[in-house]
């Protein structure tokens, strides 16, 4: 072949490899289309932690897809009041939402156990369930027969029991109690005669200051310090029995979740795992110098006793009894989280627990 035939079909072959170059890149550009969702919370922005959490997930969709894929977080009544967040996404009204599960249990109770079964899991457990457990997938189930597909983007870890403006030494100083609590604790705490009061987080502090509940839980010592209950209410009690292990979620309107590529779906999943992480680890960070600053500054913490912990779990057991009769989607839902939990606490008494409490009496002993 002599050198003038080389270049020409070597010209050729190089404007071919040109115009395949030229081909692809609309194809690739579909691939990864440009994308800007909606996101209404149902937390104000005080809240940094856990309104935080669908900013942490919406920075890792941006990340991941070199801004492609935006997601705008809006605060709770930005766009919707916080209670109505997934029913905005339902209908279409914006793309996505980032709340508590339980918020919506009036709808249906199997709402509840997305976000915390009551005196059944802790954090750990929880996470466990949703991941390796086909907690997620059965929970998917039911969401997306209700319009929309669910992440977890979240963990509180296991929360305090509230802010109490006198002290609780019996199951009989419950009755009567005006209480703002969200989900099933308060059915719950409604056979013990507490009045339950479902309030969203931003109007919580002049309820209690007005004297309209005697009483609130929240989340934790750093929340609830921002929140400032302190100022209106002594007594905090603990452990918040109701949620050992808070799960926040956000929802997807399905239809739209069906549209996304699988790659930004895949990416849509792996963010809100981060800020599943993420989230927790800043609570436990950030809880425990926020506890020692509120004692100093007057709070009185107060354990809920034997009695008062027996009392909740015999009437739990009642509710979960009553549910179970009347509702297959809880029912199915309840005894998968229950027959891990029976696992579950077996392997953590040898394990968690005993290290521990190791840890603990160290920790006592001014040792660390």
């Amino acid at each position: 072949m002599d050198r003038r035939s080389f270049i020409k079909k070597a010209g050729t072959a190089g404007a071919g490899a040109a115009a395949a170059t030229t081909l692809a890149a609309p194809a690739l550009a579909q691939e990864s289309p440009q994308i800007t969702w909606r996101l209404t919370s149902s937390f104000p922005k005080s809240l940094d932690t856990i309104f935080g959490a669908a900013e942490l997930m919406a920075d890792h969709v941006r990340a991941a897809t070199d801004g492609k894929f935006e997601i705008q977080v809006f605060a709770a009544g930005e766009i919707v009041p916080g209670l109505q967040a997934l029913d905005a996404v339902s209908e279409n009204t914006v793309e996505m939402c980032h709340t508590c599960s339980y918020y919506y249990w009036g709808k249906d109770t199997a709402y509840q156990l997305g976000t915390a079964t009551p005196l059944t899991l802790n954090a750990r457990m929880q996470n466990a369930w949703f991941t390796a457990g086909g907690g997620m997938e059965m929970l998917n189930e039911f969401y997306n027969s209700n319009g929309v597909h669910g992440f977890v983007c979240g963990n509180t870890g296991a929360q305090m029991g509230g802010w109490f403006r006198k002290e609780i030494n019996t199951v009989e100083d419950l009755d009567g109690l005006k209480m703002r609590i969200g989900g099933f604790a308060g059915k719950i705490l409604a056979k013990l005669g507490v009045s339950p009061q479902l309030i969203a987080g931003g109007d919580i502090y002049p309820a209690l200051e007005k004297g309209t509940i005697d009483a609130t839980e929240w989340v934790g010592p750093y929340d609830d310090q921002k929140l400032g209950f302190n100022k209106v209410a002594k007594y905090y009690y603990y452990p918040g029995w109701w949620e050992g292990g808070a799960a926040l979620h956000s929802f997807v309107n399905l239809e739209k979740y069906n549209e996304l590529p699988k790659h930004y779906q895949a990416i849509l999943s792996d963010a809100n795992s981060a800020a599943n992480t993420e989230t927790l680890g800043n609570y436990d960070v950030k809880n425990p110098k926020a506890v020692r600053e509120l004692v100093n500054n007057g709070a009185v913490l107060r354990p809920f006793n034997q009695q008062i912990l027996d009392a909740c779990y015999k009437a739990a057991k009642e509710v979960y009894e009553e549910e179970s009769a009347a509702n297959p989607n809880f029912k199915k839902i309840y005894d998968s989280q229950v027959a891990y939990a029976r696992e579950a606490y077996l392997w953590q008494q040898l394990s968690e627990y005993t290290f521990d409490t190791y840890m603990m009496l160290q920790q006592r002993a001014d040792n660390i």
